[in-house]
C-alpha cells in the first residue's frame, strides 16, 4: 500500500484525487490497526484528496468478528456515513496536512525521460529489485525465444514428406483408400488421403485408414528418394502392414519417385 501511495504522488493526476473520497480499512491480528489507519489518513490527505472515518478493529477470531452483529451493525453505520458524504459531497475541515500538499505538489505535468520514471519510481529504487527484475525478464524473453523455435521447428516437421508426396502424385480414376504411416521416429502417423485426383495429406490420426503401416525414417525417406519401392520394403520386412494389400501395392502406382529397380 505504502508503494502503491508513493506511485500516486510520483504519477497521479492530482486534480483528479482532488475529488476522490477514500475509506481507510486496516484490520490487524497483532498490533498497529490505529497507527495503520492514520498513516493512509495522512497519505491521502498530502496526495490532495479527501479521508474519510475509516474502520479500524484487532480481529483474534475472524469467525468470530465475522458472525457478531454488534460489529456487524457498526460496519454497516460506517458505510451509511461514508455513502452520506459522498452523495452530499461533504467537505472535511482543513489540516495541515493540506497545507503542505499545496505547497509541495506540483503544479504542472513532469515530462520525463523513460530513464527519470526509472530513477524516481518506487519500484525500481531498489538496485537488487531492479537487478532480480531485469533477470527475470531476460530469463522469460530466452524461455520464449526457446517455445517459438520449438514451435517452428515442429511446424517444419509437420510438413517433413508432404511435399514430395504431392509432387510425386499420380492420380487414379475411381481410386479411392487412404493410408496411416507410422514412422518409429515421429510423434503422429503421416495420414495419406486420396480420392480420385484428390490428396490430402497431413500428420494426425485416422482410425478408419484402408492401410495401416510401422517403418522408419531411413526407410521411408529411401522411398520418397526412388532408391527402392514401397512393395520391395515391405517383401523384406522393413515395413510393417496390416490392411487391404491391394490398396498397399497401389501406391507405387499413386506415388512416383523415379524409383531405381
Amino acid at each position: 500500500m505504502q508503494q502503491f501511495l508513493d506511485a500516486c504522488w510520483l504519477y497521479c493526476d492530482k486534480e483528479k484525487i482532488k475529488n476522490i473520497y477514500m475509506l481507510p480499512v486496516v484490520m490487524a491480528s497483532t498490533y498497529g490497526e490505529r497507527e495503520g489507519e492514520l498513516t493512509l489518513i495522512n497519505a491521502w490527505e498530502i496526495l490532495g484528496g479527501i479521508p474519510c472515518s475509516g474502520i479500524c478493529a484487532y480481529v483474534e477470531d475472524h469467525i468470530e468478528f465475522e458472525t457478531n452483529k454488534d460489529y456487524k451493525k457498526n460496519i454497516e453505520k460506517k458505510a451509511e456515513t461514508f455513502y452520506r458524504t459522498i452523495s452530499q459531497q461533504l467537505k472535511d475541515l482543513p489540516s495541515s496536512n493540506n497545507a503542505v500538499a499545496k505547497n509541495i505538489s506540483r503544479t504542472r505535468a513532469l515530462n520525463l525521460t523513460p530513464q527519470e520514471s526509472e530513477q524516481l519510481s518506487v519500484y525500481v529504487s531498489d538496485d537488487k529489485y531492479v537487478k532480480k527484475q531485469k533477470e527475470d525478464i531476460k530469463e522469460l524473453t530466452n524461455m520464449f525465444k526457446e517455445l517459438l523455435w520449438n514451435e517452428e521447428e515442429e511446424e517444419e516437421e509437420d510438413m517433413e514428406y508432404i511435399p514430395t508426396l504431392q509432387k510425386g502424385f499420380h492420380p487414379i480414376s475411381n481410386f479411392a483408400a487412404s493410408y496411416s504411416i507410422k514412422i518409429a521416429e515421429k510423434e503422429q502417423p503421416l495420414i495419406v488421403d486420396v480420392n480420385n485426383d484428390k490428396l490430402v495429406c497431413k500428420y494426425g490420426t485416422k482410425e478408419d485408414a484402408n492401410v495401416l503401416v510401422m517403418t522408419t525414417r531411413r526407410v521411408f525417406e529411401d522411398i520418397v528418394k526412388g532408391n527402392r519401392t514401397f512393395q520391395g520394403a515391405f517383401m523384406s520386412g522393413d515395413i510393417n502392414a496390416k490392411g487391404d494389400f491391394k490398396t498397399l501395392r497401389t501406391f507405387d502406382t499413386l506415388f512416383r519417385f523415379d524409383v531405381v529397380l
